[in-house]
């Protein structure tokens, strides 16, 4: 994107495309089910602390992070390949940023229906399955942390899950604003920009609110705050 945004250049060749399409898919499932795993690990870490280090064993972290990693790059490089099976027309022009599979299978000359058929199973599974174990594993952290009798526990549980509770509703707000935008709206420029909002800004958000429960960070924003005149 900053090199397009320097050269001024809109145009991308079909190589170059197709890899922005796998990585896409690649990042975008690894996300999915790492937060779903992160909101395993918030469940057991508030309701079986002690228990903690027998249950998060390094087998099972390594396996929560490799399964997710392996599945998505399976997946990326099975909808890559099939795309390369297909035949385009001329005036080829993507209303987003970046290349997406969707846009791509739009311009397509060829029969899709395999195509979104797979899209469309591989997209229930990528976000019902993640979304689900994330719902669960908050319904037994709230419950837990509701029969708590300190309020020092409870403030404790609560700011422990805030973060992947913030970066959860942000990527869903995202995605779920791109989509009503594709729905609802024929304008390019606005599904460009509802694409990059969901591609950029939930990544570049993500550092910041996990950073947040840092001591020292909270010190450093409460400062700058500070130094901000009031009208």
């Amino acid at each position: 994107m900053l090199v397009n945004i320097q050269a001024q250049n809109h145009n991308i060749i079909y190589i170059g495309c197709l890899t922005q399409v796998c990585f896409v898919l690649v990042f975008t499932g690894l996300e999915n089910f790492l937060l779903a795993a992160m909101g395993y690990d918030l469940y057991v870490t508030v309701c079986h602390p002690r228990r903690y280090t027998i249950i998060l064993n390094t087998c099972l972290c390594g396996l929560l992070s490799l399964l997710p990693l392996l599945t998505s790059i399976v997946n990326a490089l099975l909808h890559s390949l099939m795309v390369l099976h297909l035949s385009f027309c001329t005036d080829l022009e993507i209303p987003r940023f970046p290349c997406e599979l969707a846009q791509i299978l739009k311009l397509t000359c060829s029969d899709t229906i395999i195509n979104y058929i797979l899209v469309y199973f591989v997209a229930t599974v990528w976000d019902t399955v993640p979304l689900s174990g994330i719902i669960c594993s908050y319904t037994r952290i709230f419950s837990s942390v509701l029969r708590m009798p300190s309020v020092g526990a409870k403030y404790k549980a609560f700011s422990t899950s805030g973060s992947h509770l913030s970066v959860v509703s942000l990527i869903s707000q995202a995605g779920f604003g791109v989509y009503i935008c594709s729905a609802f709206t024929h304008s390019s420029s606005k599904t460009a920009v509802a694409s990059v909002m969901y591609s950029v800004v939930p990544q570049m958000m993500n550092p910041f609110i996990y950073s947040l429960r840092n001591r020292d960070m909270k010190g450093a924003l409460r400062k700058i705050i500070s130094r901000i005149p009031s009208f």
